[in-house]
């Protein structure tokens, strides 16, 4: 058969070319490609937009009539009145509006034209003429076949609005030899999509706020279709406040507003914000938030060195380690408090600048210190558990997380010892005596050896008032005299003047003319030296009788006099 020009939009179920003439093939021809505005193969016209409505562009092309366009092939490249534009006329809607196609491209008008474009790889125009088995038949000058894989459709009720479109594609088959024709409209659809995403990536700017719609959720954030391409929003920009991920506040095809923070044309990435759209809470917190005020939050999250507390959407504070509790011993926040716990706090400082509210949870407890002198005054008897050892001391826990220390050196008074476990251990329980406590440096020194029975108690609870006791003068200062009445057990007893001065003498160096005189005066006078009961004065070494004159337990003090 020999090869045509142009071939009409053949119908399988009509006649095939040997059984009609060619006036038929013509004549059929002419009525399948004829529209109610032109002939065939119509190569476009300039048109001006007259209105645009929500559905459709209204297009004077110079008939009586105007043309119409779906607003929706302007999604890309929106219109206004006064635009002028390149149509080609489709065919009337049932209203009698001529229907317009904006494709820019012309039908092939014979087989060369087609072998050009194949060749040149180039978009040409055609219409879908009906739907066949695999595909659609496209008039394109001729008769050819375009699959449905590459229509650039999937539904069934998109591919039937297809029939009666005209669509931009382009030739991947062509045999002239047996008239066989493929065209793709899916490529076409794909590379005017790239154009437009890279027109769109152009224009846009940093800092523009514009309208998208969430595509897809991640656990790492979400796209969002903003006009043909993508952005991503992270899910550190969706919110001021912490989420765990974006499927928490977000859900696919939700219209949100964003705001563009990084355009990476190279690449064609787009960053997303939304929390840059909420107010920042920074701001307010210098008058929001007064250091020493109570306020309750939520710990978000523990570290090793503190505790995040949010006290509001976009606004945490930091508990320190340090200010969890009065007690030194706390080693890790998580001993504390845990992720979700409500907690009460006290504002230790605010600083906008830096982004940074200083918390304390043991502020908001109230100071154990405050009330500890009235608690435990110095002399008083306090117990508790041994907590921890150390080689100068021991700590005992008296409860609020304080502690009192009791150092090596008062932990016995009958023995030197070389380190606090050879007395106690961790865990026991001691009584101990308060000896000093100091709030400003947040210290209690406790004794133990201060209550622990000695011989002194004993000798002081064996004797009393009056009794004669022997002792031995230790040694001799000013007019006191230490006298040892046993071991480990020292009174102090009163020296007259005279025996004073009579210990001044013996302590002398004699007078060695008057020795003779001395000796002589000492035999005719005896012992007292001619004075009638006078004692011998004390002298250290001494051993003599003295009677006890005072007892004092809580001082553990013994008072003597001479008694003979």
């Amino acid at each position: 058969m020999a090869k045509r020009s142009f071939e009409p939009d053949d119908d399988p179920q009509a006649p095939s070319p040997e059984d009609t003439s060619f006036a038929d093939i013509l004549q059929e021809f002419e009525q399948s490609h004829k529209t109610a505005g032109g002939s065939s193969g119509d190569t476009g016209r300039e048109g001006t937009v007259v209105s645009v409505t929500a559905d459709s562009v209204f297009v004077d092309i110079g008939y009586k009539t105007e043309g119409i366009i779906p607003v929706a092939e302007f999604r890309d490249d929106p219109v206004k009145p006064g635009d002028k534009l390149k149509v080609s006329v489709t065919g009337r809607d049932p209203e009698g509006y001529y229907t317009l196609s904006k494709i820019k491209v012309e039908r092939p008008k014979d087989w060369s034209a087609l072998e050009r474009a194949f060749a040149d790889k180039s978009t040409i125009a055609g219409n879908v003429t009906g739907m066949i088995k695999g595909g659609f038949s496209v008039d394109v000058g001729v008769r050819a076949f375009m699959p449905a894989s590459r229509s650039g459709v999937r539904d069934t009720a998109d591919m039937e609005s297809l029939v009666g479109q005209s669509i931009a594609c382009r030739i991947i088959k062509l045999d002239t030899a047996e008239e066989d024709v493929v065209v793709d409209r899916r490529a076409v659809l794909e590379m005017e999509e790239a154009e437009a995403r890279e027109h769109l990536l152009s224009e846009m700017k940093e800092g523009t706020v514009v309208t998208g719609t969430v595509r897809t959720l991640m656990d790492y954030g979400a796209f969002v279709d903003i006009g043909g391409v993508d952005g991503l929003l992270h899910v550190a920009d969706i919110s001021r406040g912490r989420i765990g991920k974006p499927a928490d506040v977000l859900t696919v095809g939700q219209v949100v507003q964003v705001q563009i923070l990084k355009v990476d044309a190279a690449k064609r990435r787009i960053s997303l914000g939304m929390k840059q759209l909420q107010a920042d809470p920074w701001t307010a917190a210098p008058t929001k938030y007064i250091i020493g005020e109570k306020i309750k939050g939520a710990v978000s999250r523990v570290t090793d060195f503190g505790a995040f507390v949010e006290l509001e959407p976009g606004l945490e504070g930091l508990i320190h380690l340090s200010e969890m509790s009065w007690a030194k011993k706390i080693r890790k926040p998580a001993d504390v408090v845990k992720a979700g716990d409500s907690v009460e706090v006290v504002v230790l400082g605010v600083n906008p600048g830096e982004r940074r509210i200083a918390l304390g949870l043991k502020q908001a407890m109230g100071d154990p210190w405050a009330e500890l002198e009235r608690r435990l005054p110095v002399g008083g008897i306090v117990e508790g558990p041994i907590s921890s050892l150390t080689n100068f001391g021991a700590f005992v826990d008296l409860g609020d997380g304080i502690e009192g220390m009791i150092h090596i050196g008062d932990m016995s008074a009958e023995k030197r010892i070389n380190h606090p476990k050879e007395i106690v251990k961790v865990g026991e329980l001691v009584r101990t005596v308060v000896l000093e406590l100091d709030r400003q440096k947040r210290r209690i020194r406790l004794g133990l050896k201060q209550l622990q029975p000695t011989t002194m108690d004993e000798y002081i609870g064996e004797h009393k008032t009056g009794d004669l006791v022997t002792g031995r003068v230790a040694n001799i200062s000013s007019n006191r005299a230490r006298v040892e009445l046993g071991d480990g057990i020292h009174a102090s007893c009163a020296v007259s003047e005279g025996g004073d001065s009579a210990a001044k003498e013996q302590n002398a160096k004699p007078d060695v003319s008057a020795l003779s005189s001395m000796l002589t005066n000492k035999w005719k006078l005896g012992a007292t030296g001619g004075m009638p009961g006078k004692r011998e004065p004390l002298k250290a070494g001494q051993v003599r009788s003295f009677r006890i004159v005072n007892l004092d337990a809580a001082q553990k003090r013994i008072e003597v006099e001479l008694a003979g």
